[in-house]
């Protein structure tokens, strides 16, 4: 998968997209998705973190050169930590250029509308491929007073579609839409000439993103927009309950099967 066949599936079919973390969720998840991501998300599931402010860029270089390692078909796409690029364009340049050196993702994120649409089109003009992040965003929750809803109204839906096609004009090749009214997605996907991916924002997006700890279901408060597809935390929950039961009855290992002679 490439930046262009991504582009190129708008109006074709839905772009399938989900965070990836470690190399054995990438190599699964591999299988089945256009584009994994290394969200900045990974401070909330991984190490649980209240907000995305504080992760590092070390944090991200280091789950994404993991998920690069192990991700065959999929675009990988690595999150830019909060800091690391809104102080300048020059800052984000560097920054971004460091991620895609060390880890060997094909692309990264950047959260905002207008106000980095310069920013996306200095990296893009310089071979930095960009994801755009519009709608409701995590790294200025302190900001927002919390995670709002937005593109309510008439008012809230032109910020939102000023802000996507701003990104989009400036360079970028898909625009995240996150937690955004339902009547949002439509008229913005059908205004930006890139893939919209939604998170909380309708099937009227060109595809879909959701974070992969949410969807397996190991996470335990689920937000209104998730729909989860397994239980993975209640089999891992019975699994070690069963390893410590045997463990305690010392059936575990068993001498044939489990030792060396």
């Amino acid at each position: 998968m490439s930046v262009s066949k991504i582009k190129a599936l708008k109006g074709e079919r839905p772009v399938v997209m989900v965070t990836a973390y470690t190399a054995s969720v990438a190599s699964i998840a591999s299988r089945h998705a256009d584009i994994l991501l290394v969200g900045d998300s990974l401070g909330n599931v991984i190490y649980g973190m209240d907000t995305t402010v504080s992760v590092t860029m070390e944090m991200m270089i280091a789950h994404g050169r993991a998920v690069v390692k192990h991700a065959g078909y999929p675009l990988v796409v690595v999150d830019m930590p909060f800091g690391s690029f809104q102080e300048s364009k020059e800052q984000a340049f560097r920054n971004a250029a460091r991620i895609m050196k060390e880890t060997g993702c094909h692309a990264v994120k950047i959260e905002g509308g207008i106000e980095m649409a310069e920013t996306v089109a200095f990296l893009t003009s310089r071979g930095i491929p960009v994801m755009g992040h519009v709608g409701l965003l995590p790294q200025s929750v302190n900001a927002l007073g919390g995670f709002k809803v937005q593109g309510r109204g008439e008012e809230g839906l032109d910020q939102v579609l000023r802000d996507a096609r701003a990104i989009a004009e400036a360079g970028a090749f898909s625009v995240v839409l996150e937690c955004v009214a339902s009547h949002v997605a439509e008229p913005v996907t059908a205004n930006i000439s890139v893939p919209t991916i939604g998170i909380g924002a309708s099937n009227a997006c060109d595809g879909q993103v959701l974070v992969i700890d949410d969807l397996i279901g190991l996470t335990e408060n689920t937000p209104k927009f998730v729909k989860r597809y397994a239980e993975v935390g209640g089999q891992i929950d019975q699994a070690i309950k069963a390893y410590s039961d045997d463990v305690i009855a010392r059936s575990f290992p068993e001498h044939d099967t489990h030792t060396f002679s």
